[in-house]
């Protein structure tokens, strides 16, 4: 297998440090590959806002726990111990124990929670700062500062 190197790409960024870690990790199967249970959509409805679905069919509130640290959406689901009833001849209804990570885009914000018929849906949408938004700078032809640099260039030679 031939292995991806981003180590040039380090010359043209700033601070995206973390993300070619991970990218490596994954390369490498050094990071873990994210459980396929519970099930989970990821829906996109537009450049800024996200909907995960999350079926946990079985759990009641009190056993699901979303948080947010930094950049990481971590859910889990720790089901009650009840007695078990009866001898199953199938069962096919899971009811473990689950933690899902979502690494989360800078300015990711959780809107909105709810649990509704067994699905735990996670509201999400991008929140870019005015300030951190692009803006467009106007350049004009005859500044003050444009006129002293041009003497002091004018100057040196």
């Amino acid at each position: 297998m031939t292995r991806t190197h981003y180590k040039p790409l380090f010359r043209s960024t700033i601070g995206f440090d973390s993300l070619f870690d991970f990218l490596e990790g994954a390369m490498t199967n050094e990071t873990a590959t994210p459980s396929s249970y519970p099930p989970y959509n990821i829906e996109k409805f537009d450049d800024d806002r996200y909907i995960i679905t999350m079926a946990v069919s079985g759990f009641i509130k009190s056993e699901l726990e979303v948080v947010v640290q930094e950049s990481r959406l971590m859910i889990s689901g720790s089901p009650r111990k009840t007695q078990e009833e009866g001898v199953y001849l199938h069962k096919g209804i899971a009811s473990r124990a689950f933690q899902q990570t979502f690494n989360l885009a800078d300015f990711m914000e959780i809107d909105h929670v709810a649990l509704d018929n067994g699905l735990l849906r996670i509201f999400l949408s991008k929140h870019v700062p005015e300030s951190k938004k692009p803006k467009k700078l106007e350049i004009s032809e005859d500044t003050l500062s444009g006129k002293r640099t041009e003497k002091r260039l004018l100057s040196s030679e």
